[in-house]
């Protein structure tokens, strides 16, 4: 069994988000954060979908990369929507049942939907947004120097920037090593005899046991064979380190700013002025 996940994975693409500077693309996804949590409104909401939908479409990122990175995901998604569903009280009684006499009763609100939906939404829209710009259209060492120039004002506080944006950019790396890993143990696993889909919960567990050790010593292999690596490579952190190509601002990463302060002010906007369910 494999596991078609494109998470982490960099698509190579001739687009205007691709040539977007790094520390642009930083900037705008923690605008984006930002404004997604601040978003209290159906008309705001709409705003960030549709913005999102539009840099997946000039990113020349194919829809089908986009969902097979949500697909680890599907299973929190559904949870915590549900967990909304039925914990969430309104004034809108839709149905109500109870479970266990006296003790269980499970009621449904409208008010519950729409906070399910719209977290749905907010999950799935941060899911695309970050994906969209840290790891499908920009390279490990992209990202790297984006991070590190961008936080370099930290330095003066004595944080480890260099360490910290290497730190991400591996984990990000091997995210697609780890899960190709993970499909091989199974198969051997599988070719001996093992069964992953049967018996109850507790039996299913249980047969996860020989994937994850062996899950983790490769991992801590691999851990010591990078570091071997930089070691024999004489890597000494951020300390006089050069680069080949110096982030410069071009026009349009003036034009991103742009949007990233347009939009923002557009949530605020909406919020205090608009109508609609609000949360």
């Amino acid at each position: 069994m494999g596991f078609d996940v494109s998470l982490g994975q960099y698509y190579e693409a001739n687009s205007f988000v691709h040539k977007l500077d790094p520390r642009m693309k930083l900037l705008f996804v923690i605008v984006f954060l930002v404004a997604t949590f601040v978003a209290k409104n159906i008309f705001a909401f709409v705003l960030l979908v549709a913005l999102i939908l539009f840099f997946v479409i000039i990113s020349r990122v194919p829809l089908r990369v986009i969902f097979k990175g949500l697909k680890p995901l599907i299973v929190i998604i559904i949870f915590t929507a549900v967990l909304n569903i039925f914990f969430t009280k309104g004034e809108n009684y839709l149905w109500g049942k109870e479970i266990i006499p006296n003790f269980w009763r499970v009621d449904i609100y409208w008010e519950g939907l729409i906070n399910a939906g719209i977290l749905v939404v907010r999950i799935v829209t941060l899911l695309i947004g970050t994906s969209l710009f840290f790891s499908y259209t920009t390279t490990p060492i992209e990202l790297t120097d984006g991070i590190e120039t961008g936080l370099a004002p930290l330095k003066k506080i004595k944080i480890p920037i260099h360490e910290f944006a290497m730190m991400m950019t591996i984990a990000l790396r091997f995210i697609p090593t780890l899960i190709d890993e993970t499909s091989k143990i199974m198969n051997a696993q599988k070719a001996r005899g093992a069964d992953f889909s049967s018996g109850g919960l507790i039996k299913r567990a249980k047969a996860l046991i020989p994937i994850i050790i062996p899950l983790f010593v490769s991992a801590f292999r691999r851990a010591d064979e990078l570091a071997t690596a930089m070691e024999c490579r004489c890597y000494h952190g951020g300390n006089g380190r050069t680069r080949m190509k110096i982030l410069k601002m071009k026009a349009r990463d003036y034009i991103m700013l742009l949007i990233s302060v347009a939009m923002m002010v557009s949530v605020i906007l909406l919020n205090i002025y608009a109508g609609g369910y609000s949360l």
